[in-house]
């Protein structure tokens, strides 16, 4: 081969990876996307390990004195659930999203607060009767276009609710009671509110 026809290989070479090496990338908004949803399912099988040691009933059901959460959610305290499920839950890790800006990257249970969790829990549901029910999700709510402050949010069915652009280029993730993990829109996110049949939901923000 002449230097020439080297150059024109090298040359088309590089063209074809410019080309395609993007399309062959997962993008990183759509990895994290899927990476927040495997937090959450695992989140899920915690809380349903957990129930099943305490009488099916979930930490938010069950009082401080026994080892539960109940009257620390009930004042938007998230953090004392997941410590009560640290065992459960066997990682820190997985309540960060890489995209909460707002939060960092936790490193043990010991140092765990509210500034490296990014998922909020719901105060209402103490077991799993309702699969319909939200469990947990993605914390970046907005109602009436400002983003939603930690402690404890009732959002009623016919509130303005949505995701903030913030996280998931304005989507979310949410944890039902049935163990699943739905991605939601903001329309559909008011759609998930109706279908638990409660006028109002209760959930702890971190």
């Amino acid at each position: 081969m002449t230097l020439f026809e080297v150059g024109v290989v090298i040359a088309i070479a590089m063209i074809l990876v410019i080309v395609l090496l993007p399309r062959l990338a997962i993008p990183n908004g759509r990895y994290s996307k899927i990476n927040c949803v495997n937090n959450l399912k695992q989140v899920g099988v915690a809380y349903r390990i957990w129930e099943g040691d305490n009488g099916d009933i979930y930490p938010m059901g069950i009082s401080v004195t026994n080892g539960g959460s109940m009257e620390m959610v009930r004042t938007g305290n998230v953090l004392q659930t997941f410590l009560v499920m640290s065992n459960e839950l066997s990682t820190p890790k997985i309540l960060y999203c890489p995209e909460d800006t707002n939060r960092s990257w936790p490193t043990s249970f010991s140092s765990l607060s509210n500034s490296n969790i990014s998922y909020f829990i719901s105060v209402d549901v103490t077991n799993e009767l309702n699969p319909q029910m939200i469990l947990s999700g993605d914390c970046n709510f907005e109602i009436g276009g400002k983003q939603v402050k930690p402690g404890l949010l009732s959002v009623w069915t016919n509130n303005p609710v949505s995701w903030a652009v913030t996280r998931h280029k304005g989507n979310g993730s949410l944890g039902l009671a049935d163990g699943s993990v739905q991605s939601a829109t903001s329309p559909g996110l008011c759609v998930y509110l109706e279908q638990t049949g409660l006028a109002t939901n209760c959930f702890a923000i971190p």
